[in-house]
């Protein structure tokens, strides 16, 4: 009976949330033989003529696909809690990597060790179609263009210190969690506003990543700070998530205030 009881609730909690997911509505940018699924979420109680920010979400590894669902695994539900909602009013964007990609690289770097991080000289599919889509909803939604911020995670992490490397003047903040990249190239983005996370237990990439990137970004003069969890490994997106002034912080930031 216990067994039954649980399961049911298991089962009704599961629909719940997959209800609550479907206010992402589902999409697909196309360019010639290329395709990013992507969900977006509106923010509520618009005002036609306001401007609001644009969060771009770049999931880990695992999220990869072309079922256009699986990115909002980990960070979907938490946008659609209503006091978040409420409070930071926005538009919320999570693109799909194809399963043969990688946000930023052509493949997972053989190894995941600051200076081993390869150094491209021009963008990746994934990041070209990435930034068109951001260019793309920004042109067709009252999206303010000095309120654009990337918020990753693992391999998205990867991708979201690439795509501000490239596109700087794009980013007005950018969050990185147990992601890495090579420090070499963080000169290019010393006018974003940085928030990096990661934990010392991290089995899958190792915490001198985000410690190097700090390092470097410190060296730069850029506005960066550093939190990293005693303990904890790979999943170092839950206690970033809850952080106090996780929202708070990347909510704050603007282009102009550079």
């Amino acid at each position: 009976m216990k067994r039954t009881l649980f399961l049911l609730i298991a089962l009704l909690s599961m629909q719940m949330a997959t209800a609550q997911l479907s206010e992402y509505s589902a999409h697909e940018y196309i360019v010639a033989q290329d395709t990013l699924p992507y969900r977006l979420l509106a923010p509520i109680k618009a005002n036609p003529d306001a401007k609001y920010p644009l969060v771009v979400f770049l999931h880990g590894s695992g999220e990869r696909g072309n079922d256009n669902e699986k990115q909002l695994t980990w960070g979907g539900q938490m946008f659609l809690n209503p006091t978040i909602r409420d409070k930071y009013r926005s538009y919320v964007v999570f693109p799909q990597c194809p399963e043969s990609q990688f946000w930023g690289y052509e493949s997972s770097p053989s190894k995941i060790t600051p200076d081993s991080i390869p150094v491209l000289e021009e963008p990746v599919t994934c990041t070209r179609m990435l930034r068109a889509l951001v260019k793309d909803l920004t042109a067709r939604y009252n999206i303010d263009p000095k309120r654009i911020y990337f918020v990753g995670l693992s391999m998205g992490a990867m991708g979201v210190y690439d795509y501000a490397c490239r596109y700087p003047s794009g980013v007005a903040a950018a969050v990185a969690i147990c992601g890495a990249v090579n420090p070499s190239r963080l000169k290019e983005a010393k006018g974003v506003k940085w928030s990096i996370y990661h934990g010392d237990a991290d089995p899958v990439v190792p915490v001198e990543a985000s410690r190097a990137a700090y390092k470097a970004l410190k060296v730069c003069y850029a506005d960066v700070q550093y939190h990293e969890f005693i303990g904890c490994g790979h999943n170092a997106w839950n206690p970033a998530f809850n952080s106090k002034d996780f929202f708070k912080w990347m909510f704050d930031q603007s282009i102009s205030t550079r």
